[in-house]
């Protein structure tokens, strides 16, 4: 039985590594009809609301407490409404491809805050080293991209994913600290509720309109892929694989979704693919490695003082 579980908790882990590269490919496809923030409002709207159907119609589950609610509210707003929302604008100015590779350097970010905020811990000589290659690795890409730096729009999507890195990673960091008790799918269901109509409000101040010509077939096909294979396949996938593998085995999908995005965006939009951004893509890759490697040590040393 354990060894039927593993198995399926390592096709989560295959699932998740592709899904979750495929979305940027997906988002890029989206933003081409419709304005990010809008985008990526009806998309966790959406997921939301099934994911909280389910286990409301389904499943007999309650309404969360109000502090459950409200620390739910918050993790929403960080990492889908502020970082989701942000990567899915991103894509409007920025190539696919990049926006992964520069999104690989999220668990450098969730590190730095967990040290910080959780663990506390010195930074080891290891992993200051991660740390330097993984950013050199993104200041090595940007090599390519020199003539790009000039314009505006381009200069304004790098800084939209800088951000949605930092946020995604401050909201991961909190919620391992809150470690809500309640089923992690249910949970991010209210998250997606809360980020989805917090981006559609934004939406409307921005002055967006939901016109029924938007809509066609190519919107239409990108929005339910990221709702069903995005939100609700991927995410699930996570949550599966993290309850049933070692998280250091888990973080694997980080290292597979920038080549996945990258190989889409190069056959789809045809977008830059070359030996300096595959070297330096590796850069950034080994970057993590080391960053999480030294993090896990540390992690595991923390846990065997305390015994």
């Amino acid at each position: 039985m354990k060894q039927t579980s593993n198995a399926t908790a390592y096709l989560a882990l295959v699932l998740v590594s592709i899904f979750w590269g495929t979305t940027y490919l997906a988002a890029r496809i989206g933003v081409q009809h419709m304005h990010g923030m809008s985008l990526a409002g009806i998309r966790q709207t959406v997921a939301g609301i099934i994911l909280i159907g389910y286990f409301m119609l389904f499943r007999g589950y309650k309404l969360p407490e109000k502090s459950q609610l409200g620390k739910l509210a918050v993790i929403g707003t960080l990492m889908l409404c502020g970082s989701n929302g942000l990567m899915t604008w991103a894509m409007q100015y920025v190539p696919s491809g990049l926006g992964a590779i520069i999104g690989a350097t999220v668990p450098i970010w969730i590190t730095i805050f967990s040290f910080y905020l959780v663990a506390k811990s010195k930074f080891s000589f290891q992993l200051i080293i991660g740390i330097l290659l993984g950013f050199g690795g993104v200041v090595g890409i940007f090599y390519d991209y020199f003539a790009e730096l000039m314009k505006p729009d381009f200069r304004f999507g790098i800084i939209l994913i800088m951000i949605a890195c930092i946020l995604w990673a401050l909201g991961s960091v909190l919620t391992a600290k809150w470690a809500l008790d309640m089923n992690p799918l249910y949970g991010a269901g209210f998250q997606m509720i809360f980020s989805g109509v917090e981006m559609l409000f934004i939406s409307i101040l921005m002055g967006q309109h939901f016109e029924a010509a938007a809509f066609t077939t190519e919107l239409w096909g990108a929005l339910l892929y990221l709702i069903f294979f995005g939100s609700i396949i991927g995410y699930s996938s996570y949550i599966f694989a993290l309850n049933r593998l070692p998280p250091s085995l888990v973080s694997v999908y980080a290292y597979i979704n920038p080549v996945v995005a990258l190989l889409l965006g190069w056959v789809w939009f045809r977008e830059r693919l070359n030996w300096n951004m595959a070297l330096f893509s590796l850069v950034i890759l080994l970057g993590v490695y080391l960053v999480n490697r030294s993090f896990n040590k540390a992690k595991a040393q923390s846990y065997e003082h305390s015994e």
